[in-house]
């Protein structure tokens, strides 16, 4: 799987990913301050999963319909790095092959995936 990881994600989760051995374009090192559309029309282009903390990509998935191959809401009431890679270590854990072509919000309590794939 391949990831983009938005900039509000931070620079910590790409290291962490990267470790693991993932495929991961960070825009906080290589395309700091792109506007949103950008980001997800690059994640969908380069067929990656986006990782990000904003809100703003369900408005643009759901309501503007944008194309995508999978993305990965982050909505934590703790935002520090930590927390972030939990979390998303739960997910790729316990749900790797569900993350695709799906819309998933995770907190620190449940994941929730969108109810048909993209």
């Amino acid at each position: 799987m391949r990831f983009l990881v938005d900039e509000c994600t931070g620079p910590l989760v790409v290291q962490w990913l990267r470790s693991l051995g993932y495929d991961v374009f960070s825009v906080y090192d290589e395309a700091r301050g792109i506007p949103d559309e950008k980001v997800i029309r690059r994640a969908f282009t380069e067929d990656r999963v986006l990782i990000t903390n904003d809100k703003d990509f369900g408005e643009m998935v759901y309501r503007k319909h944008y194309p995508h191959h999978g993305i990965i809401l982050l909505r934590l009431e703790n935002e520090r790095a930590k927390v972030k890679i939990q979390v998303l270590e739960r997910l790729l854990t316990n749900y790797s092959e569900s993350i695709k072509n799906r819309f998933v919000v995770v907190t620190e309590h449940y994941t929730r995936f969108s109810s048909e794939k993209m």
